[in-house]
């Protein structure tokens, strides 16, 4: 029989998890003389949350609103 805690199968332990990876927010952003430029688009239902750019779309994590990129062409 199982010893209490222990899953099926051997014993339990930790999983190990990889290390976190930093964030890069200055990627988000470009310095021409003395003003900041965000390079990304905001989100048109959530003022000052970037939409994340992919392949085909703009993505707002937040709130899960997409926009599809025009005049992309599906590669097979």
């Amino acid at each position: 029989m199982a010893k209490k805690g222990e899953a099926k199968g051997g014993p339990k332990g930790k999983k190990q998890n990889a290390p976190k990876k930093p964030s890069k927010l200055w990627k988000l952003y470009e310095v021409q003389g003395d003003k900041l430029i965000r390079k990304n688009k905001f989100s048109p239902k959530s003022p000052g949350d970037f939409m994340a750019n992919h392949k085909n779309r703009v993505v707002c994590g937040k709130t899960s609103y997409t926009e599809f990129k025009q005049g992309e062409e599906k590669k097979k």
